[in-house]
């Protein structure tokens, strides 16, 4: 197949290279320039785990191209996907669907033959069937049907997501684009790998209703982790005990100090904001947007106490800023709740992320940037796990605890244990829930 992939964000670029390791011949088109050049230089702009690799396999083979020309891209391909970014609304909460709409405007006056438009960004339900009335008037002799097909992708872990996938979703309505659609994602259907079909509202809501319900259950045991915190339960263990139970399952379980990244956030707003529209409010998701906003500032709370009440004069070393591991996505990360906040109270503040830095240095300013935990750690206060790297969970505690000038550990994502802290020489210890 030819697919023409609109959009070379994080969705897109990943979808689009995946696709050409499928065999497919891959255009990825961007109006960006820089990352063009980026991408036809060989250099990936995104921090993806094993992204790299796969992309320069193909260009050599041939399949995978990049562009900055929609109409070239889009003549003669079978799929066109649009893949461009759906920020949050400014106002309203809503997903922002300028781009969106922009792209498609441009696809159907470059569309030569039939091809299936394909939404691979997260819209609202209903977003599809107007994109085909988008395209109908710019071009009404377009021969085209519209397909919704939601990812599903992890940071971190985008490229064995989309190989091995849980599932597969393709809302379409017409015979010829499941054919196309079922062309493009063989290599998935011969391995056994799920894919449902369904209707276009369906495939909408698909997305949202899935990326809600992890964002719950995120924050439902942060949630749970204050409550232990008041009658001396440990969380970790309250977890466990709950995530062992096929019902609920483990995934989604750990504490910590609230969700952030590009899809949760705008996901559960864009959901809320739904809900609201069609006067049914989705006060469950309402919630969890309100009490994951808490939880950051209950964060901040912690780390000022473990201080003695107050971080004016004080150093604080701070050990990851990115929303997770294995990415430098800072959207929506709680660093960018936290570190202000103790920028703002007086504290003086050195952070290590292995992949933040190029993201956090415009995002968080009046912080001092380092490359080691240990020389972080030299002469401070106290000491902030926010983001769970491998880089972080063998640390040497003692020579940590050695150097510092008042030992004390705030580790938000409980990575150590207080006996463990404690016994390495730190004088204070809090983590979430324990």
């Amino acid at each position: 197949m030819k697919i023409a992939m609109i959009g070379t964000g994080y969705v897109g670029l990943v979808s689009g290279v995946c696709f050409s390791d499928f065999g497919h011949r891959v255009v990825c088109v961007d109006k960006d320039h820089r990352k063009i050049e980026m991408l036809e230089a060989g250099r990936v702009p995104i921090y993806e785990p094993g992204l790299e690799e796969v992309m320069h396999r193909n260009v050599a083979a041939g399949r995978l191209s990049f562009s900055r020309d929609t109409a070239a891209a889009v003549d003669g391909a079978d799929a066109v996907f649009i893949a461009v970014g759906t920020p949050t609304r400014r106002g309203d909460g809503h997903a922002d669907l300028t781009y969106v709409f922009a792209a498609a405007e441009e696809i159907a006056r470059a569309l030569t033959g039939y091809a299936v438009v394909v939404t691979k960004s997260t819209v609202p339900v209903g977003t599809n069937r107007r994109l085909g009335e988008v395209i109908r008037r710019a071009n009404p002799a377009a021969a085209f049907d519209i397909a919704s097909n939601p990812e599903f992708l992890r940071e971190g872990a985008a490229i064995d997501d989309f190989m091995r996938p849980d599932r597969v979703v393709v809302g379409v309505e017409a015979e010829r684009a499941k054919e196309v659609m079922g062309a493009i994602y063989r290599p998935l259907f011969l391995r056994d790998f799920p894919i449902v079909y369904t209707d276009l509202e369906s495939a909408e809501m698909i997305k949202y209703a899935a990326n809600a319900f992890l964002a719950t259950k995120i924050t439902f045991i942060n949630e749970i982790a204050a409550l232990c915190e008041k009658v001396g339960a440990d969380v970790k263990a309250v977890a466990k005990g709950i995530g062992l139970d096929g019902r609920i399952g483990a995934k989604f379980l750990h504490a910590g100090p609230g969700y952030g990244g590009s899809c949760f956030p705008k996901d559960t707003r864009a959901l809320a904001r739904i809900g609201q529209e069609h006067a049914v409010p989705v006060q469950i998701v309402e919630t969890v947007i309100k009490v994951n906003d808490e939880i950051k500032r209950r964060m901040i709370d912690k780390i000022v106490d473990i201080c003695g009440g107050q971080v004016n004069g004080r150093t604080i070393a701070v050990l990851g800023v990115t929303f997770k591991p294995n990415t430098d996505d800072m959207r929506d990360a709680p660093s960018l709740t936290i570190v202000p906040a103790l920028v703002g109270r007086g504290a003086r503040v050195r952070v290590v992320d292995p992949e933040g830095r190029r993201e956090g240095e415009h995002l968080l300013p009046g912080v001092a940037w380092l490359d080691d935990p240990y020389a972080a750690a030299e002469g401070a206060d106290a000491l902030v796990i926010l983001t769970e790297w491998n880089q972080f969970r063998a640390l040497d505690l003692p020579r940590l605890a050695q150097s510092m000038a008042h030992p004390r550990l705030a580790d938000l994502r409980n990575i150590y244990s207080a006996a463990d802290a404690r016994a390495a020489g730190f004088t204070a210890y809090t983590g979430v829930g324990r």
